[in-house]
């Protein structure tokens, strides 16, 4: 098992694509150990950028799936705005596949984009975020969740899809506020014993709910909880060790980084107490430049996960960059820092 967990842990050293030339705040000088730099830009097996932002990785018979936001063309901001809008024209979900983490292929646009038709959710002149699927057992159905809006984040909408393959292609069912409320950044959590959880700041951004999904994963129910009261966090990321759950968030200040935060419980529905933040060390004051948006477990039992992250290039967002970082965890405590070597 250490030598299987050394194997997974040391690529993500390899992999800090994010360092690249655009994420000045991290130059070369303050993180010389060059094995975080040489990387560059992060290709899937064809060569090609990968291009899976905000997303969310599915482990599923021995295969990990990666899903993600495709930004592509050309960045705009849209003017007269109360939150920082910068777009590009909404191009769908991809997914890309792995055995070991670090060899990704491209498996396809798992929910494509539709064009010219303004009243649907998926249209290129819409956003379509953060994307995370799971499996339901008891359907046999992979179920995808996101955040699509309009252009100026007035929508609000959580949408679901589906699929009978893990790659896709989804079908779009259609989306909702959640309990009546606005959904924005979000994402989905499976517990261990089949339940599902959709997690999504809200009350402009002032107010994260954790809200209980259907037994087909597809819908939620009236058991939801509001947490964070007035702390404007968002893209939160939850996870489980042992008894104990998880919840990580960021603060809210645009397409800037900013101080991570987490939480625990008890219970996802249960009493949520804030920890502050888990990273450590220079720069973790802006969560090393980049913004959290999954946690994936590579020995959960022994405390080992992996933290997932963007570093937005909010000015071209077809050239953001990605960032993983090894994560400990000790009773309530949460460790994410940056370093050359390979924890034990």
């Amino acid at each position: 098992m250490k030598i299987w967990l050394c194997a997974h842990l040391s690529l993500l050293f390899l992999i800090q694509t994010i360092t690249t030339a655009f994420s000045q705040k991290l130059s070369l000088k303050q993180f010389p150990e060059k094995q975080m730099l040489q990387a560059g830009v992060w290709k899937d097996t064809d060569g090609n950028f990968i291009n899976a932002h905000g997303g969310g990785i599915l482990h599923h018979q021995g295969v990990y799936y990666w899903f993600g936001e495709i930004k592509k063309g050309k960045t705009w901001l849209l003017p007269d705005q109360k939150m920082e809008c910068y777009r590009v024209p909404a191009s769908g979900i991809s997914c890309y596949s792995s055995k070991d983490l670090k060899n990704w292929k491209f498996e396809k646009i798992a929910l494509s984009a539709t064009v010219s038709d303004t009243e649907s959710d998926l249209d290129t002149s819409k956003v379509i975020e953060r994307p995370k699927v799971i499996y339901n057992q008891k359907t046999k159905q992979f179920v995808m969740w996101m955040h699509v809006d309009y252009k100026d984040y007035s929508y609000a909408h959580a949408g679901v899809a589906v699929s009978d393959n893990p790659a896709g292609p989804y079908r779009y069912l259609g989306s909702v506020k959640p309990n009546g409320q606005d959904s924005r950044d979000m994402t989905i959590f499976k517990d261990d014993n089949g339940s599902a959880y959709l997690i999504h700041a809200s009350e402009d951004n002032n107010t994260m709910y954790i809200n209980q999904l259907s037994n087909d994963y597809c819908s939620v129910t009236n058991q939801y909880i509001r947490i964070s009261e007035g702390k404007r966090r968002e893209a939160p990321a939850m996870f489980k060790f042992g008894k104990k759950y998880y919840l990580l968030t960021s603060a809210c200040t645009g397409w800037s980084p900013n101080a991570a935060s987490y939480a625990v419980s008890d219970s996802p529905l249960g009493d949520w107490k804030p920890m502050g933040n888990p990273c450590i060390g220079p720069f973790s004051e802006t969560t090393f430049s980049s913004q959290g948006t999954f946690v994936l477990p590579i020995n959960a039992k022994n405390g080992k996960f992996l933290f997932i992250a963007d570093r937005w290039n909010k000015t071209d967002l077809e050239n953001s960059r990605y960032l993983w970082l090894p994560m400990e965890v000790k009773g309530d405590i949460i460790n994410i820092t940056w370093s050359a070597k390979v924890p034990d």
